[in-house]
């Protein structure tokens, strides 16, 4: 389905929003009006049917942006996204039971606020980003003071999933194939980068552009020494949160072979794929070079495959990019969230939570009440409103999922 709504028609107070769906919350609305309002803005902003009330800028939003970056629409789970593979398994191979898996890749992959004891990543990884980190550091030394721990704790932290809506699941496709997929960031030390960035750019609040309608939306001009150590930074967090994703899958795998998983042998097939979600990228869109932000989005030119999870419970889908020119090649990240976390835990029990995990191994405790299925937007529907922007290579349902 093509455009549904068009904010800022014919205005001159601000570039056009084309949103892929007309399920969209007053909060989000207001947000892409500020958004809007930047003289930086190229174009128009594209927002995905996946849209809802981001911190800093809207999730599901595309911004094209003309030498400058807002460091707030990147966030602070820099490069965020997901890594999926499909292995030579299939659905007979798996055991009745899928608990006894779900403890052998805990064992491997530490989740929520855990760490490596020792470090994992092979040096060849880890040696190129400690040595792109210290510039960084050394040109900020208020960065390395919130770092304290993490400057010594991120190369523990490569290969480890984080909480929140962070998983690691084993899924089956219309083909019972069986498939790993998962979904992590920079971890800690992106955190870090992103909030010791958003801060400072609210403190310089830099007047180039003009009006900023939203200190959330403070930004940095091209030529200013903040704006090339922010892209030195942000570009260093992406390339951690792609490793961090490599190393995990790496593990997940390893697990998976491991005498105590009880499966057969298994390959890899060439189906591996690796994309952010979170994270801004130098592009050419109608014309003219620009600072594409995707903030829970992603890149889905002709021929490109990405990623859209469901929740929990739910379908997720591989899928191939059409190259959609209006969406600044993009598409949705997920099925995105119709309810916070705060009133999913209000409105839902644990019986419900089993109910519609039912037929998923998987944590079923208070823990995760924020992160069940009816606190997310349908993923069909979604789906429906972007077949202009992805076609859908295969369709997978989970039947393990870890969460920290």
């Amino acid at each position: 389905m093509s455009i549904q709504l068009v904010l800022n028609k014919n205005s001159k107070h601000g570039v056009p929003v084309k949103i892929y769906t007309s399920d969209i919350e007053q909060g989000a609305m207001q947000q892409l009006r500020n958004l809007a309002q930047l003289e930086f803005v190229h174009s128009h902003i594209a927002v995905m049917p996946d849209v809802h009330v981001g911190k800093g800028a809207t999730v599901g939003s595309v911004i094209p942006t003309k030498s400058a970056i807002i460091p707030a629409a990147v966030g602070v789970d820099i490069g965020c996204g997901m890594n999926a593979v499909r292995l030579s398994l299939t659905a007979s191979d798996l055991p009745d039971s899928l608990k006894s898996l779900r403890l052998v890749v805990e064992q491997q992959v530490p989740v929520g606020f855990n760490m490596h004891k020792q470090i994992q990543a092979k040096n060849s990884t880890l040696d190129p980003l400690g040595k792109r980190l210290k510039p960084i550091t050394d040109k900020h030394p208020g960065l390395l003071k919130m770092l304290k721990g993490f400057e010594r704790t991120w190369a523990k932290q490569l290969g480890t999933l984080g909480g929140g809506n962070h998983f690691i699941e084993l899924c089956l496709d219309e083909n019972n194939d069986v498939w790993v997929m998962l979904h992590s960031g920079s971890r800690g030390i992106g955190n870090c980068i992103g909030q010791y960035f958003i801060n400072l750019a609210k403190k310089e609040r830099q007047s180039r552009f003009g009006h900023v309608p939203d200190q959330d939306l403070s930004y940095f001009a091209e030529g200013s020494d903040s704006f090339a150590d922010y892209v030195e930074a942000v570009g260093w967090a992406q390339d951690y949160a792609l490793e961090n994703r490599r190393e995990m899958m790496r593990l997940v795998i390893k697990s998976l072979q491991s005498p105590q998983a009880g499966l057969p042998r298994f390959q890899l097939t060439k189906e591996a794929i690796n994309c952010h979600h979170n994270y801004v990228n130098e592009e050419v869109h109608f014309g003219e070079q620009v600072y594409v932000t995707r903030k829970g989005a992603i890149s889905a030119y002709a021929g490109e495959l990405g990623i859209i999870p469901g929740s929990m419970g739910a379908k997720s889908f591989i899928v191939r990019g059409l190259g959609e020119a209006e969406s600044f090649c993009s598409c949705s990240h997920g099925a995105g969230r119709q309810m916070s976390r705060g009133k999913a835990m209000r409105a839902f029990t644990i019986d419900e939570l089993k109910a519609q995990t039912d037929g998923v191994e998987c944590r079923k405790d208070k823990g995760v009440i924020d992160e069940i299925p009816g606190a997310y937007k349908d993923i069909d529907e979604v789906m429906a409103n972007q077949t202009d922007l992805v076609e859908v290579v295969h369709t997978l349902k989970q039947v393990m999922c870890i969460k920290g």
